[in-house]
This record gives C-alpha cells, structure tokens and sequence, in this order.
C-alpha cells in the first residue's frame, strides 16, 4: 500500500474583513501591481491563475469577498469552500480589527478546527499618526494566542503584499510546487522586509 501523498494541483484563498480595509487593493496590487485610492464596494469576486511547475499545472484561486455582514450565508459558503485565510483589517481602524476576531470565531466554528490556516492582515500600514492598532498588539494575540501568521501591509506603497499571499500558500500546504512560480512572475518586485516586530524563530517560515 503507498503512502505516497499526492501533492495539491488546487487551492482556493479567501480574503474576509470589514468593509474599507483594503481586502480588493491587495489583491489587486498582487495580480495586476495597481492601487485604486477610491473604495469599491465588492459583492463577491473570484480571481483565477494558473502556473506552470515541473511540467505540471497549478490553479490559484483568490476570493474578494463583501465587508458587509448582510451576506452571512455566502460568508460560511466562502469559509467551507477555502483552503486558506487572509483576515484582514486596518491598523488606522480599531472597529475593523474586532471584525477580524470576530470572522476567526466564524472560521473555526464552520471548519471544525483548532488550528485553522489563517493569515492576520494589518493594511494600511503607511497611516502613521493615525494608527489605531498597534502592531506589538496584534502580534501577541495572533501568533502566541491565536497560533497563527501575522504580516502588516501597505496596498498603496506596495509593502510585504507578496509577503502576505507567500504566507497564504504555505499554510495552504503549495509552496513546494508554487514558489519558483511566484518568485519567477514577480521578480520585479524588490525584496520586502516584514513590517513586523521579531518573532519566535519557531514561527518562521520562508516560501521562496
């Protein structure tokens, strides 16, 4: 009998958060390296790529969901059909930051699990003097409470956004296959340092 376990040829990552955080600009930084200042209300948006690895192909999905809580049936649809979580609020909005626990509480009762692939997203890391949540903060509840990854971003300046969705497919279990993929199509980009504080070496991981 094998026990040869065949590696994934598909993922699905959600991205969930309140409204105005930024879920669409890091997305779109990520795949298109643009950034829309204007907020866009999104319903829901799915984003499809594929690349080619060793000879065989891999299909990313992205899903843009609604900050709205008017849509909760489509929320839990969007949580049960994922493989990976991007939890994302903004540091200069405190209220968006409780959305973000309150959606991991949603994620653990639909998925049944302790431990659930989860990536906190502070955006709008460039608010400055208008930060609301610090960063010292967030890090202690996600990754020494919550067990999970934590990375502060910047959709309009283009910081650790590519950090952010390496992140993603490590806890989605596709970095082998995928890295040399994504390392290949953004390698314009310049490497990105982390806006975070240091943490446990235990916790660290590097996809590419």
């Amino acid at each position: 009998m094998s026990l040869v376990v065949k590696e994934k040829n598909h993922v699905r990552l959600v991205f969930l958060g309140a409204a105005g955080v930024g879920k669409t600009a890091l997305i779109h930084r990520f795949l298109m390296d643009t950034f829309e200042p204007k907020h866009r209300r999104t319903v829901e948006e799915l984003h499809s790529k594929e690349y080619e690895v060793s000879g065989a192909m891999v299909k990313v999905e992205i899903l843009d969901t609604s900050g709205s809580y008017s849509f909760p049936a489509m929320r839990k649809l969007s949580i049960q059909n994922s493989d990976a979580f991007a939890l994302v609020y903004a540091v200069d909005d405190a209220e968006s930051f409780e959305s973000v626990k309150s959606l991991r509480e949603e994620i653990l009762e639909v998925k049944e699990d302790k431990f659930p692939p989860i990536v906190v997203v502070g955006n709008k890391a460039e608010s400055g003097s208008e930060r609301q949540v610090p960063a010292e903060d967030a890090l202690s509840l996600v990754e020494l409470d919550w067990n999970s990854r934590f990375v502060e971003t910047s959709a309009k300046d283009n910081e650790n956004v590519l950090e952010v969705f390496r992140e993603l497919l490590q806890q989605a279990n596709l970095p082998s296959r995928l890295s040399p993929a994504l390392c290949k199509r953004r390698e314009t980009l310049p490497k990105e340092q982390a806006l975070r504080p240091p943490m446990n070496k235990t916790n660290s991981c590097s996809v590419c």
